[in-house]
């Protein structure tokens, strides 16, 4: 039986089929091609290869929400736009791995910072994968046409938040340069809401951009569809099985197949090695769900004696990334506005009157972020009917994550700090600049103590020209099934120590090229 669509057209006019419009209890749909998963890669090849005349079909596990449905509000938003609803963990629980899951994907619920992948990578990537093809003159042109395409441009004065300022103060005083953060965001609202979702539709989310134009072409979109199953043959692929899930209940409402000589897996780091390890495919090299790496972040939280309101104006403003490149230090620094709900957490001030006492002096606190760029030690499985994320923090990371906290506990102190706070499960005060060294040092890396944050996975599908060592190949076709492509930060051959959303953009625009020139 085909489906005819049923959709809702909210008042940004982006057609979504929904678990509520679904009448039938089997769907068997044709097309050119079938995309699993709507985010950063997802929606760039739904749209790049509907253009071409392909017709397309995006599944997306996750749910349809209208800009004029987000709530602003950091814990209603993790309840509905987050992957478990915010609660996706490696197996020690000690870092929190985010990632969207909704129609748009994390685009919807990032931060906007962008930066193109450094030829540091590119070059490496070509000499240790043999991704000679990825140099950094093919590149450019597409990272030229994302950013025109997403408005990505450098943050004006006006967007700098004022925490920014004082750490800015800090770093002049201790003479670091700082980088002025680049989003894809147009005539920013200066809300600080990025996280909880843009309802003024001025972050350019795949929900706003590259989704509708890919549906002006054609392109079909079923939320609340989880894929199952990629099906192939002869060593081809040949389409996906699917379930609608009702959301409100969580109970399956429909079988869906979609029968499609071309299949994107555009589902995450997380969720596409899982679904190539259900479908048993595309792992002779046994790469699939290994080599992940999360970009782990810590949180230093400053005091200060007086009112700061650190939550308006852009999530990022500034960064330093004078120690990123690993022989460098492997770590970058970036400022961030802290929402209430993310400043209870970040720090651990006990419970009732302390906590109390903490959360009373919220309007005086500023964050600074150290983000590591980590080995690619990790392992995404799928084990007893549930996933696994299995990753611990390497000791040498742990060190370049001591050395990322130094320089900011002295920024912050240099911007006139009076206390800064370390995200233990204990609590861990430095008291002042002088006890930065003895503080820091005495950290040891050690599970379950650090509370982390990740909005970064990559790598669980490698690419590279090695079947043996990879598992998808330079153009982003799987070595082992034809017509089978990926599209997201799983293909990064290593971590790059930068936010990746720039890098899917390109990659996925590169991989949409190679697609449609090998299927004319």
């Amino acid at each position: 039986m085909t489906q005819k669509a049923i959709t809702k057209i909210g008042p940004h006019g982006l057609k979504v089929t929904q678990a509520a419009d679904i009448k039938q209890q089997k769907i068997h749909l044709k097309a050119d091609v079938v995309i699993v998963g709507s985010g950063a890669g997802g929606a760039i090849a739904a749209y790049e290869l509907a253009a071409r005349g392909k017709k397309v079909v995006v599944l997306e596990a996750g749910p349809y929400v209208p800009s004029e449905k987000f709530s602003e509000m950091m814990a209603i938003a993790m309840g509905t736009l987050y992957q478990d609803h915010g609660g996706q963990a490696n197996s020690e629980g000690d870092i929190t791995i985010l990632q969207g899951a909704c129609v748009g994907g994390s685009t919807v619920v990032n931060a906007a910072l962008c930066f193109r992948t450094p030829d540091y990578y590119l070059k490496l990537w070509a000499k240790e994968f043999g991704l000679t093809n990825l140099t950094p003159a093919v590149m450019e042109p597409y990272f030229d046409k994302v950013e025109a395409n997403l408005k990505i441009r450098q943050n004006t004065p006006y967007e700098t938040s004022h925490g920014a300022e004082l750490i800015n103060a800090g770093l002049k005083k201790l003479g670091i340069p700082p980088g002025i953060a680049r989003r894809n965001v147009k005539d920013c609202g200066l809300t600080g809401f990025c996280f909880a979702g843009c309802v003024s539709d001025r972050k350019q989310s795949m929900l706003v951009t590259y989704l509708p134009w890919a549906v002006a072409k054609g392109a079909k979109i079923y939320a609340d569809t989880r894929v199952t199953k990629v099906l192939a043959k002869d060593g081809r692929a040949r389409g996906v099985e699917a379930e609608v899930i009702n959301p409100a209940t969580g109970r399956k409402k429909a079988d869906v197949r979609v029968d499609a000589p071309i299949v994107v897996l555009a589902a995450g780091p997380v969720q596409t090695p899982l679904l190539l390890l259900k479908s048993n495919l595309a792992n002779r090299s046994g790469q699939v769900g290994k080599n992940f790496a999360c970009h782990p972040t810590m949180s230093l939280t400053a005091e200060f004696d007086k009112d700061v309101d650190d939550f308006h104006g852009a999530t990022h403003s500034l960064y330093v990334d004078k120690h990123t490149l690993p022989e460098e230090g492997g770590y970058l620094l970036l400022n961030a506005v802290q929402d209430p709900v993310e400043a209870s957490f970040q720090v651990e001030p006990g419970t009732g009157k302390p906590y109390i006492s903490y959360m009373s002096r919220y309007r005086n606190t500023i964050r600074l972020i150290t983000l590591i760029h980590d080995k690619n030690v990790g392992e995404v499985s799928w084990k007893d009917g549930a996933k696994q994320i299995r990753y611990a923090v390497d000791d040498a990371d742990f060190e370049a994550m001591k050395a990322g906290l130094k320089t900011n506990a002295r920024v912050l102190f240099a911007a006139g700090a009076k206390r800064v706070h370390i995200p233990t499960s204990q609590p861990l005060v430095i008291g002042n600049e002088g006890e930065i060294d003895r503080v820091i040092d005495g950290l040891r890396n050690e599970p379950s103590r650090y509370r982390y944050t990740s909005f970064h996975p990559q790598g669980t599908c490698r690419m590279g020209a090695d079947p043996a060592r990879s598992v998808v190949n330079p153009k982003g076709e799987t070595h082992d099934v034809r017509s089978l492509y990926i599209a997201d930060a799983s293909l990064l051959p290593t971590s790059i120590g930068y936010n990746p959303s720039e890098t899917v953009y390109a990659l996925a625009s590169y991989i949409s090229d190679q697609i449609n020139a090998a299927h004319a």
